[in-house]
């Protein structure tokens, strides 16, 4: 439980701002949120620096790995140093992307859709369940970014809806993710919002883009968030039926800490304006 609080918004944290972050004040997040794959087994100089930061910092994480939608085994091997990794420094949400990231043990590198259909349902949501089982807590999906649909048998919505519903698992409503998919597969998000099932949404993230052409934008993380998109998590917050933690992600083209924190305050302020009366627990 967060007291005294109206808001929970944390920032990604990176190896590119630590020493700075740890040795001032500009930043002030309620927490942190890390990949595990980046600090997992490591030891020397950033075991310090990590241990110090978690010290100072509550931690979320946020995994790139899993390749919930992909064909390949589990990994229990990473699993298994994950639920240690998550256990040691008491991490209440550990979140994953509802996306295709190896095939024949290959890391592509990218997160890749994977189809809307009902047979792809029924894969993603064991695969969730099993890891669920195994780390003894739910887990949160993310929404992702996508650029062309992959043999879509029924609607984006209706499909997360549907994964979420039979996995019996958390979200991660990440707002720009679905503010670029609006924009480049021409849908209204506000729409797209009212549709989807918001109960178990548990953690939000929210970050900046690139727009390439008139038609396209990436979801790039290392560009400011822009005003559509602050109005959007404007909205995102009153339809809510919860506060949750709001995750600010940077993850290159790191200004300074100073104009980060100034994104924060901006995503604060949203939260405060309609969650003044509640209290955000993770």
């Amino acid at each position: 439980m967060i007291d005294e609080r109206t808001a929970n918004v944390g920032i990604g944290f990176r190896k590119e701002f630590a020493e700075e972050f740890l040795a001032g004040n500009v930043l002030s997040p309620a927490f942190v949120e890390v990949a595990p794959e980046n600090w997992m087994g490591i030891g020397g100089y950033w075991k310090k620096i990590f241990k110090r930061v978690a010290e100072k910092h509550e931690i979320y994480s946020h995994g790139l790995s899993l390749s919930l939608g992909g064909p390949d085994e589990l990994d229990w091997e990473f699993l298994k140093n994950l639920k240690s990794f998550l256990k040691e420094y008491d991490i209440k949400i550990y979140s994953e992307h509802l996306s295709f990231a190896k095939c024949d043990n290959a890391h592509l590198y990218d997160l890749l859709p994977v189809p809307f259909r009902w047979d792809a349902v029924q894969h993603i949501a064991q695969r969730i369940k099993s890891v669920q089982d195994f780390l003894e807590r739910k887990i949160a999906i993310e929404i992702v970014s996508y650029y062309t649909p992959v043999a879509a048998e029924m609607s984006e919505v209706d499909f997360i809806n549907s994964v979420v519903k039979e996995a019996d698992c958390n979200l991660l409503l990440d707002v720009n993710n679905i503010y670029v998919n609006g924009f480049n597969h021409n849908y209204d998000t506000k729409e797209f919002l009212q549709k989807l099932s918001l109960d178990p949404v548990a953690y939000i993230h929210m970050a900046g883009h690139e727009k390439v052409a008139d038609d396209l934008i990436i979801d790039t993380h290392g560009e400011p968030i822009i005003q559509p998109v602050y109005d959007l998590f404007d909205y995102t917050v009153q339809i809510l039926p919860q506060p949750v933690p709001v995750l600010l992600e940077r993850d290159f083209n790191i200004p300074e800490l100073t104009e980060l924190q100034f994104e924060m305050n901006r995503l604060e302020n949203i939260c405060t304006k309609h969650w003044r009366n509640e209290l955000v627990t993770a």
